[in-house]
């Protein structure tokens, strides 16, 4: 004889509640169970202690989720080139075009060059890797603040290179 199936405690309880509602008013299934896993991965991450009410934080964060996948495939969404008017169709750069940014990729490069190492290191970190002030210095070994400073300096000495080549 098969032992009765424990009834669902907690958050977990309403998992299949929000996939049946989010399923019915998403464009696609899919994205639907990627909004409520999201939002059980969130659960599962959270300190459940600190929670109230874990039903409305669970549906909160598949709605919140839910938004980001549609805002995302909005985005997403292309128009056909044929669709497009003639003067909207994208085009190859010019040679002028070309020019002033090699030029500009070169002003850049000479003026990063001319700062202290630390700066180049931080600003490459940000703009490569995409790491926040707190993952720059912890990965180089410094404070938070000595790399909000190595950053302000950076951009401080690239606006100076730019401005005075442009005159």
């Amino acid at each position: 004889m098969s032992r009765p199936i424990a009834p669902k405690k907690g958050w977990l309880a309403h998992y299949s509640e929000l996939l049946g509602l989010w399923a019915k008013r998403s464009s696609t299934p899919q994205d639907a169970e990627d909004a409520v896993q999201d939002a059980a991965l969130s659960m599962l991450e959270a300190s459940s202690f600190a929670l109230r009410d874990h039903g409305h934080y669970f549906r909160r964060v598949a709605v919140n989720r839910s938004i980001s996948i549609y805002r995302a495939e909005r985005v997403r969404e292309t128009q056909a080139l044929d669709q497009l008017p003639e003067a909207l169709h994208p085009t190859a750069p010019s040679a002028q075009e070309l020019y002033e940014a090699g030029e500009l990729a070169r002003i850049m490069l000479s003026a990063l060059n001319g700062l202290p190492q630390a700066c180049q290191t931080a600003f490459k970190l940000r703009q490569a890797e995409g790491l926040s002030n707190g993952e720059i210095a912890q990965r180089m070994g410094v404070s938070r603040n000595m790399v909000e400073r190595y950053m302000m300096r950076t951009l401080r000495h690239l606006q100076d290179e730019l401005q005075r080549n442009a005159q």
